[in-house]
């Protein structure tokens, strides 16, 4: 009798600690115009304390590497010194080229395209031009764990994906079809077979899967983008939604 009672008053706290998860987003602006443009907007967590922190934490951190010059991740950064990084590199740029007059721009827009009480997604768009051609921009999506705030990775998010992938290669080619003109899937995929993207990402409607410029095909080809139905994709979900 105790340990059915001590059970079920372990389940009552474990369900009420998901109950009381609570969160509200609240937007940030930074804005710079002085030497490099630096325009950065995203959501920042309210609410259940540890939650809001590891979320607000992750997400300032893949913003600030967005417009990190550095090849390699720096796990502590912050916006601010990410903006002066960008703005020191920008001066060191002029300096050694003072006849060009092209002004560097870093702009990251970030906002929650989807909530339940599972799975927070984000999306990420970053524009970055430093001085090239024309300016590079991508989209990434960061999921999170609604309940612990903890950035789920792709694993943490599907279940037999070689499975998953042959429902993806379906969706993927009615997307290409129209854009297709004659080419074979290995042309898009640099002469190999189908790849599921590095993005995947939530809406109302299903999984979303988006493939970045460059990643697939070539650059006037833009991004491809396309979104699996819940009612297909929520078998091979190990959240479903």
């Amino acid at each position: 009798m105790k340990k059915i009672s001590l059970l079920l008053c372990v389940s009552f706290i474990l369900f009420s600690c998901k109950k009381d998860v609570k969160l509200d987003f609240e937007e940030q602006n930074i804005e710079q115009t002085t030497n490099a443009i630096v325009e950065i907007s995203y959501p920042k967590a309210q609410g259940t304390k540890n939650v809001a922190e590891s979320i607000n934490s992750t997400l300032e951190n893949f913003i600030a590497n967005e417009i990190n010059m550095s090849e390699d991740v720096v796990k502590n950064v912050t916006l601010n010194e990410a903006i002066k990084g960008f703005d020191n590199e920008f001066k060191t740029f002029k300096k050694d080229f003072e006849n060009v007059t092209q002004q560097w721009k870093a702009s990251v827009n970030a906002e929650v395209i989807y909530e339940s009480s599972k799975i927070i997604c984000f999306s990420i768009n970053t524009y970055l031009d430093t001085g090239g051609a024309h300016g590079n921009s991508h989209v990434t999506f960061l999921n999170f764990d609604a309940q612990t705030g903890k950035l789920l990775k792709q694993n943490d998010l599907i279940k037999n994906p070689e499975d998953f992938k042959k429902i993806a290669e379906e969706y993927f080619l009615k997307e290409a079809e129209p854009i297709n003109n004659g080419d074979n899937l290995e042309d898009y995929f640099f002469g190999e077979g189908f790849k599921l993207p590095e993005n995947m990402g939530f809406n109302e409607n299903g999984i979303i899967l988006l493939y970045n410029v460059y990643e697939i095909a070539s650059y006037v080809q833009g991004v491809t983008e396309f979104t699996i139905p819940y009612a297909e994709a929520n078998p091979y979900l190990k959240i479903e939604q």
